[in-house]
């Protein structure tokens, strides 16, 4: 894979023949290279570097002033060195992790529901940098929904059907660091596809980001099912490709949810961190379906067939497989709430 393909965004998405064509390119990239860059203009650029610059004097931090920063009520919050688990091994990132900011006053945190809690935020300067940060990729995720809806050949009928359910969406972010390298620490992330709908990331100058492009012939876990997972998957097989930061740009890939409404056409692309001679900082959003939103695929042919995800449960799994010891994963286990989850959908 030479250099990613690199789109400018328009402001606004009204589906007329160029949305159509920029879309069209945007879903070919990501059928050869598993991923493509967005040039961030200045005001997006600012806000990543502000976030970047926050995300630093937080993990300088002593250790156990940033473990303070947790509850077991969401999944927002610190995450130490090794505490997150892909294919049995630790990690060794460490992450502030960005739920929705949820009052514990709210329906849905009232009625139990996993995940919903407040987001346990280390000072006001962080939180500003995040909001903004957040805010300025929300409304990129939207435009690149409506662009790739056309690119899949939906129409301008069809041009909100991605971004019709992220509307109000679960929409989340992980800030993380990874440590210099260090015979004991070998990985900064394993192999893994992620298990929303759409991921922007920004990276810094260090680099470490490596992406599988799709192989033909080679099946992809299906992460939703029971018994599929893929972590771990190719790890170690050649065929990897490394993500070379470049200055100004965003990068975006399909993530789980993509796979399977589009019935593969689209397939998740599997990435890993490798740790660098120095550390590394990092910026990976999901723009999300709403919680309670139940996922069929695009072909009514295939959605016949009674296939559904439920979102919200897909993400609670999701983290409590990832976080087997969290508080907030012995919270879920102890107080049944995945029923809970099951009863209202």
């Amino acid at each position: 894979m030479g250099e990613l393909a690199t789109f400018r965004v328009p402001r606004r998405i009204a589906g007329t023949a160029a949305d159509a064509v920029l879309g069209g390119a945007m879903v070919r990239a990501w059928q050869r290279d598993g991923i493509f860059q967005v040039a961030a203009d200045c005001a997006q650029e600012a806000r990543t570097r502000a976030a970047l610059a926050a995300s630093g004097r937080f993990f300088a931090r002593p250790p156990a002033e940033k473990a303070a920063y947790v509850n077991d009520t969401s999944y927002s919050g610190y995450i130490a060195s090794g505490e997150e688990v892909t294919a049995g091994r630790p990690d060794a990132s460490e992450i502030f992790t960005i739920t929705p900011d949820i009052d514990p006053g709210d329906p849905g945190a009232a009625a139990g529901l996993p995940c919903h809690g407040p987001v346990p935020w280390p000072g006001q300067e962080y939180r500003a940098a995040m909001e903004a940060y957040l805010a300025g990729v929300g409304g990129l995720g939207e435009r690149l929904l409506r662009l790739v809806a056309l690119g899949l050949g939906l129409g301008p009928a069809g041009i909100d059907r991605l971004a019709g359910l992220t509307r109000g969406g679960w929409h989340h972010m992980r800030v993380l660091r990874f440590p210099a390298a260090a015979r004991t620490a070998e990985r900064g992330i394993g192999a893994h596809t992620d298990y929303g709908l759409l991921v922007i990331a920004a990276q810094d100058e260090v680099g470490g980001l490596w992406v599988r492009p799709p192989v033909p012939g080679e099946p992809r876990p299906r992460n939703w099912l029971p018994g599929e997972s893929s972590a771990g998957f190719a790890e170690n097989r050649p065929g990897w490709t490394f993500v070379r930061p470049v200055p100004g740009v965003l990068t975006v890939f399909p993530g789980d949810i993509l796979q399977f409404m589009t019935g593969g056409a689209l397939l998740s692309t599997p990435h890993k961190v490798r740790l660098a001679d120095r550390e590394r900082h990092a910026l990976a959003y999901f723009h999300e379906p709403r919680f309670g939103a139940r996922i069929r695929p695009l072909d009514q042919g295939r959605a016949a067939e009674g296939t559904v995800i439920h979102y919200g449960e897909h993400f609670t799994r999701m983290f409590m497989r990832c976080y087997p010891q969290r508080a907030t994963t012995r919270r879920i286990e102890a107080e049944g709430l995945l029923r809970s989850l099951a009863a209202a959908h």
